[in-house]
């Protein structure tokens, strides 16, 4: 290291809100000064350790990492860590001072340190500093004092006092004061210049985020502020002129960097030991053998072959431990009947199968298992599991039990600075008024206004400049913390000697520091323990089809070739199912026409915003419609992309493209398809570039040919789904469409407990399992339960039930205490209902509009809904009370019409039972000549149309081109409505605003889809 100095307090916008450059740009110009290393000490965190670690190795520095702690009396302590120990101790100290207290206020406790400084470089601080504080305020022994203590724990040889000098008029006699009272306690000096951002000209940006922080305009904010610009990089120079008088200050620097050793990869600390220490490979090894039988009952060389190689490559890279422990908890769930599904690259490994921890055969759908895992893979293997959503929380708790609450933490998430976020934020530092900041907030990125309008809001052309070039400044930048929706980090070491830990927004719940690419490229295992809702229906309707048919379904044994499941994805009849229910992906079956499980993995790449805009899906199409040849981008290809008719899909087709024409191994396949789709710096691009290109010539491919197969490649990577994923997911999609082909009652019952999870509102799912045959009953107090349930129906078939968790209000309180209320014989009027429950009136009122009392045994004085609810403000009820009729007074009321009923149902419960709304326009809309659904299925490919409905599905995708798209439904079915960017900009309040609306355009018929391009919408009232 010849550096001259060396900057070891520095500050990234991981400090949040405080630093203003990024780990990057810090290092990048670290390196154009010469500095061999730089020292990340960003506020009471590690967040940007692994980041900056990697980055300074991409540059040739020596990463330094260390942090700032505030003490409980509010001044400042650095730490750097000089060894392993130092590092963990570290981590352990920033843990306590997250932990124990509130978020965002990180204090660490003196007590803390005595057992905790082995390892560890202290440096005094700047002038909130330990010894800079009591200085300033002219307490010089009470300096002394700290000072004595901070050597009797660290340390002569691992204490420094720190030297700064910002050009403050009071600078020369504190730097003069520190200089003193370290050359009476035999102790070195050290310079740094608590860096805040790379460059001068930064400063701006730096002031603007403290003001953020503080939620305060920069003019209310001044004295929060550094008070000029020299908180940059500066060279040894620059500082030597500041502190000539202390050359050894700045010697020490390097001294110091040299000094400080520290890896981050945390393999070795990440996976728990096995349940009584035995040998994790042989465990592993005896459970997929006994597993071999019963997935792959005929001859199974193939199967064997693939386990042999996987075992192989597992027991070189020492992850038996890791495949163990997935399978404890996979098994531990379906032990207790809890649904789960591992999907993700981990569908590549049979041994994820034999274990049950996917659902996919791997060799059926030639799966590429080093797109999952090989010996050159620089990080852990990531397996995704998705469990029942009402029962992932018990999967949680049963991970801290079993591992230990040391041992597991959530991952984080870093909130960044996106437009909306930035502009709002930027503009109440600026004190922009809040009129003119709300209206850049919603415009999505359009930030242009004429001269005229600033001046009238009285911002002059530099201010909006300046506000411009701050908000795309901070554009990525973190602004704090949130929890990942199911990371769970898990580790064989404490979590908090590995990585500081810190409070979540959410009340009992921890998190680290890291995010997931941050635990991934640390060597850490993370597995992401994921709620699915789809999977809470399965799990009802594999119940209900228990209790109600007598029959148990096994979803691991079903075949994947029934025709009554490729019959309704043909026709994309699909509401209600997983992945294949969307506009979009109903308009790809049509023209995919799946006939194989095959074809339905392709089609659910497909429809992606990935290969949407990397332009895979309309030649997909085209060719699987015949519409143009098949092509390969050389002929070696042609084997790898044949079951995708030349298109590159998937990530396993640039794994096995690379390992065939350029001749990689499977692991530096994979380790390219990384490069390419984490946007690696351009020499690593370069390096595997001419790496492929010499591959391919040896095997006679041109250069020219071989470097536009390359960059194709590239780009694809960047688009392409991973196969294993789409398997996953197309399989969950098989089995509810299985489900709701011979069980619909039992399926439909499930998707509506479980609501919301899907494209579709529940009245639209309510329609649909109408259309299919299932007749559903309204909400009633004696017949309904919590949820919605099956009933046996006269003529044989089951209905479905609406619960009591459909009335508007009700909530589960309510729904439970109707229930637990209920006596054996049922409730017999509105005033023994009201006397047994005691719920609220309003919540009576809302079972009374559902409909809920219609049909009650005892005889009313007013047995309709808007009698009921006269009669309900008359009662007046308490526990206890007797069920004294009420005497008649006299007032007669016009009963409730069909119409108004049925508006009172959607009002309650969002859902019609037995109606639909579009019944209370049909007399108005048939006069006017509108059509209906049925219409439309009559009409001819450019004929022009009227159709009406209930708008079901609003959409504007940001990949569309401006254009929207539109569901509309009525009695008998759905319509889909296109509307061009022009036509919904000159109605725009029509089509955003209105529930119903008749629509006016053209049919276009395609591969038996039907769409109305849309000239012109009137909303319906």
């Amino acid at each position: 290291m010849n550096s001259e100095y060396i900057e070891l307090h520095t500050h990234s916008c991981f400090s949040l809100l405080d630093g203003a450059a990024t780990p990057e740009a810090l290092l990048d110009r670290a390196a154009e000064l010469g500095m061999g290393a730089l020292g990340l000490t960003d506020h009471h965190g590690l967040y940007a350790a692994i980041r900056f670690s990697i980055a300074a190795q991409e540059r040739g520095l020596h990463p330094i990492i260390g942090a700032e702690v505030t003490l409980e009396d509010e001044r400042h302590l650095v730490l750097l860590a000089e060894t392993q120990q130092g590092y963990r101790n570290l981590c352990w100290l920033l843990s306590r001072a997250q932990l124990e207290h509130e978020k965002g206020a990180a204090r660490l406790a003196w007590a803390h340190l005595p057992d905790h400084t082995q390892g560890l470089i202290a440096l005094t601080g700047c002038r909130q500093g330990v010894l800079a504080a009591p200085l300033l305020a002219g307490d010089r022994d009470g300096a002394r004092r700290q000072l004595a203590e901070l050597r009797a724990l660290f340390g002569a040889e691992h204490l420094y006092v720190e030297l700064q000098h910002h050009l403050r008029p009071d600078d020369d006699a504190l730097v003069a004061g520190l200089a003193t009272l370290a050359r009476e306690a035999s102790l070195p000096l050290v310079a740094t210049n608590n860096v805040h951002y790379a460059r001068r000209e930064d400063y701006r940006l730096q002031q603007m985020l403290t003001a953020i922080h503080h939620n305060e305009a920069l003019c209310d904010c001044r004295n929060r502020l550094y008070p000029n610009s020299e908180l940059y990089l500066k060279t040894g120079a620059e500082l030597e002129a500041l502190l000539g008088a202390y050359p050894e200050a700045l010697a020490h620097t390097v001294e110091i960097a040299a000094r400080c050793e520290v890896s981050l990869d945390m393999r070795a600390l990440a996976i728990p030991p096995t349940q009584g220490n035995e040998d994790a490979s042989e465990r592993l090894r005896s459970l997929c053998e006994a597993a071999v039988p019963r997935w792959y009952p005929g001859p199974a060389a193939a199967a064997r072959a693939q386990l042999r190689h996987e075992l192989q490559v597992i027991g070189q890279t020492q992850l038996a431990g890791y495949f163990l422990m997935v399978w404890e908890i996979v098994a531990w769930a379906r032990a207790r009947g809890i649904q789960v599904r591992g999907r993700g690259s981990a569908a590549n490994s049979i041994v994820a199968y034999l274990l049950g921890i996917t659902n996919v055969d791997p060799l059926a759908h030639n799966l590429l298992f080093e797109r999952f895992l090989s010996t050159e893979t620089r990080t852990m293997p990531d397996i995704d599991l998705d469990f029942c959503s009402r029962r992932r929380e018990e999967v949680i708790q049963y991970a801290y039990e079993r591992y230990g609450e040391r041992h597991v933490g959530m991952v984080c998430n870093y909130v960044t600075y996106r437009a909306r976020s930035a502009l709002r934020d930027v503009g109440k530092a600026l004190a922009l008024p809040q009129e003119l900041v709300d209206r850049l907030a919603k415009s999505q990125g359009h930030w242009g206004l004429p001269a005229e309008e600033l001046e009238s809001f009285g911002i002059s052309p530099q201010t909006w400049e300046q506000y411009l070039v701050l908000c795309k400044a901070i554009q990525g930048y973190p602004r704090h913390l949130s929890i990942h929706v199911g990371g769970l980090c898990i580790t064989a070491a404490p979590l908090d000697e590995i990585v500081p830990l810190e409070r979540a927004t959410m009340p009992g719940r921890v998190v680290i520091q890291w995010d997931k690419d941050n635990v991934e490229d640390a060597g850490l295992i993370k597995l992401d323990l994921l709620s699915l809702r789809t999977l809470s229906a399965i799990d009802e309707c594999l119940d209900l089809i228990q209790t109600h048919y007598g029959k148990t379904v096994d979803l691991d044994a079903l075949p994947l070739d029934d025709p009554a499941v490729y019959d309704v994805l043909q026709r994309a009849d699909t509401v209600g199912a997983f992945q294949v229910e969307s506009r979009a992906q109903q308009q790809a079956l049509v023209q995919m026409k799946p006939r194989v499980f095959a074809d339905l993995v392709v089609e659910v790449a497909l429809i992606r915003p990935g290969p949407l805009q990397g332009g895979m899906v309309h030649p997909f199409f085209r060719r699987r419609q015949g519409l143009e040849p098949v092509t390969h981008l050389h002929p070696l290809l042609a084997p790898i992309l044949a079951e995708t008719l030349g298109i590159i899909v998937f990530q396993e087709q640039v794994i096995r493209v690379a390992m065939v024409m350029g001749q990689f191994s499977a692991g530096e396949a994979d380790l390219l398809r990384r490069a390419m789709s984490r946007h690696r710096a351009e020499e690593e691009m370069a390096r595997f570039r001419e790496r492929f290109v010499t591959g391919a010539m040896a095997q006679g491919v041109t250069e020219a040919a071989a470097d536009d197969v390359f960059t194709k490649l590239a780009g694809f990577a960047s688009y392409g789904f991973c196969k294993s994923h789409a398997a996953a997911f197309a399989r969950t999609a098989y089995d509810t469409l299985w489900l709701r082909a011979h069980y619909p009652a039992a399926y439909y019952c499930g998707v509506l407990n479980n609501e919301p999870m899907g494209f579709y509102a529940p009245r639209v799912i309510v329609s649909d399992a109408r259309r299919h045959g299932v007749a559903v009953q309204p909400v009633h107090v004696n017949r309904s339960e919590a949820t919605c349930t099956l009933e046996a129906e006269n003529a044989g078939g089951m209905a479905i039930r609406l619960g009591f968790q459909y009335v508007d209000g009700l909530g589960e309180t309510g729904a439970e205490r109707l229930v637990a209320a209920r006596p054996t014989t049922g409730y017999v009027g509105l005033d023994d209902l009201c006397r047994r429950t005691r719920l609220p009136r309003r919540l009576v009122e809302q079972l009374i509009l559902a409909g809920g009392l219609d049909d009650l045994p005892a005889a009313s004085l007013r047995r309709d809904r808007r009698g009921l609810i006269w009669e309900l403000g008359r009662l007046r009820y308490q526990e206890e009370a007797l069920p004294l009729p009420l005497a008649p007074d006299g007032v007669e009321l016009e009963p409730m019409t069909y119409a108004e009923e049925l508006l009172a149902e959607y009002g309650s419960t969002g859902v019609a039972a037995q109606g639909h709304l579009m019944e209370l326009y049909r007399d108005r809309l048939t006069q006017a000549r509108i059509g209906t659904s049925q219409t439309l299925a009559r009409a001819q490919n450019g004929e022009r149309v009227r159709v009406a409905g209930f708008v079901a599905v609003r959409q504007q995708p940001p990949t569309a081109k401006g254009f929207a798209f539109f569901t509309l439904e009525d009695e008998w079915g759905l319509m889909n409505i296109i509307v061009r960017p022009q036509v919904f900009a000159a109605q725009r309040a029509e089509w955003v605003g209105a529930s119903v609306l008749a629509v006016e355009g053209i049919v276009q018929r395609a591969h038996g889809q039907i769409n109305v391009l849309a000239e012109r919408g009137q909303a319906v009232k």
